[in-house]
């Protein structure tokens, strides 16, 4: 992971890259300023999350530019490119200031987001994609985290199995070892 970089200058937003994109990657611009992340959102303070799309494996889509997301993402999301996942550090100027978003952020929070890049598309209209392109782009979308999803699944049940297996010639050498004292003894 490289340093955190200063994207406003004053410190307001940082941005630390976790996984780097493709070279060959797209990133948001004036004709594909939709785009489509994944995020988890900290409090700076308590480390308390307080919003995620992990969770139910959701997308998140807006319109980079036009205020529908606090100033620090229109910031940070210009900056990056299709698949790079980065930490966003915020300060309060640059997310929700001294109002806040009650109950879940008090004022002046500092706010932390690891954002993944999902994808970057035009607006409706402005390209000659039909709806059930879209469709298909979001069937993909959904495939491909699906069968992350599975593969996770699939790991974690190798790894129980192999403790399982582990724990099974242990019991085997033990009861190995019990029935040899056992037969010493007579």
């Amino acid at each position: 992971m490289v340093d955190a970089i200063d994207l406003t200058g004053d410190g307001g937003v940082m941005k630390k890259i976790v996984q780097r994109s493709k070279p060959d990657a797209i990133a948001p611009s004036e004709s594909l300023p939709l785009v489509d992340v994944h995020y988890e959102g900290t409090l700076a303070d308590t480390g308390e999350v307080f919003d995620t799309t992990r969770e139910d494996n959701t997308i998140f889509s807006f319109e980079i530019g036009t205020g529908y997301v606090i100033k620090a993402w229109d910031v940070a999301l210009r900056t990056m490119k299709v698949g790079e996942v980065a930490v966003i550090t915020c300060k309060p100027e640059y997310a929700y200031g001294s109002a806040g978003s009650p109950p879940d952020i008090p004022p002046e929070a500092t706010l932390v987001f690891e954002v993944e890049l999902v994808a970057c598309r035009p607006r409706k209209g402005s390209s000659v994609s039909s709806a059930s392109d879209e469709r298909a782009r979001l069937e993909e979308l959904k495939k491909q985290r699906e069968m992350a999803a599975a593969a996770k699944e699939e790991e974690k049940k190798k790894r129980e199995e192999a403790k399982a297996a582990a724990a099974a010639r242990i019991q085997a050498i033990f009861e190995a070892k019990k029935r040899k004292g056992k037969g010493k003894a007579k």
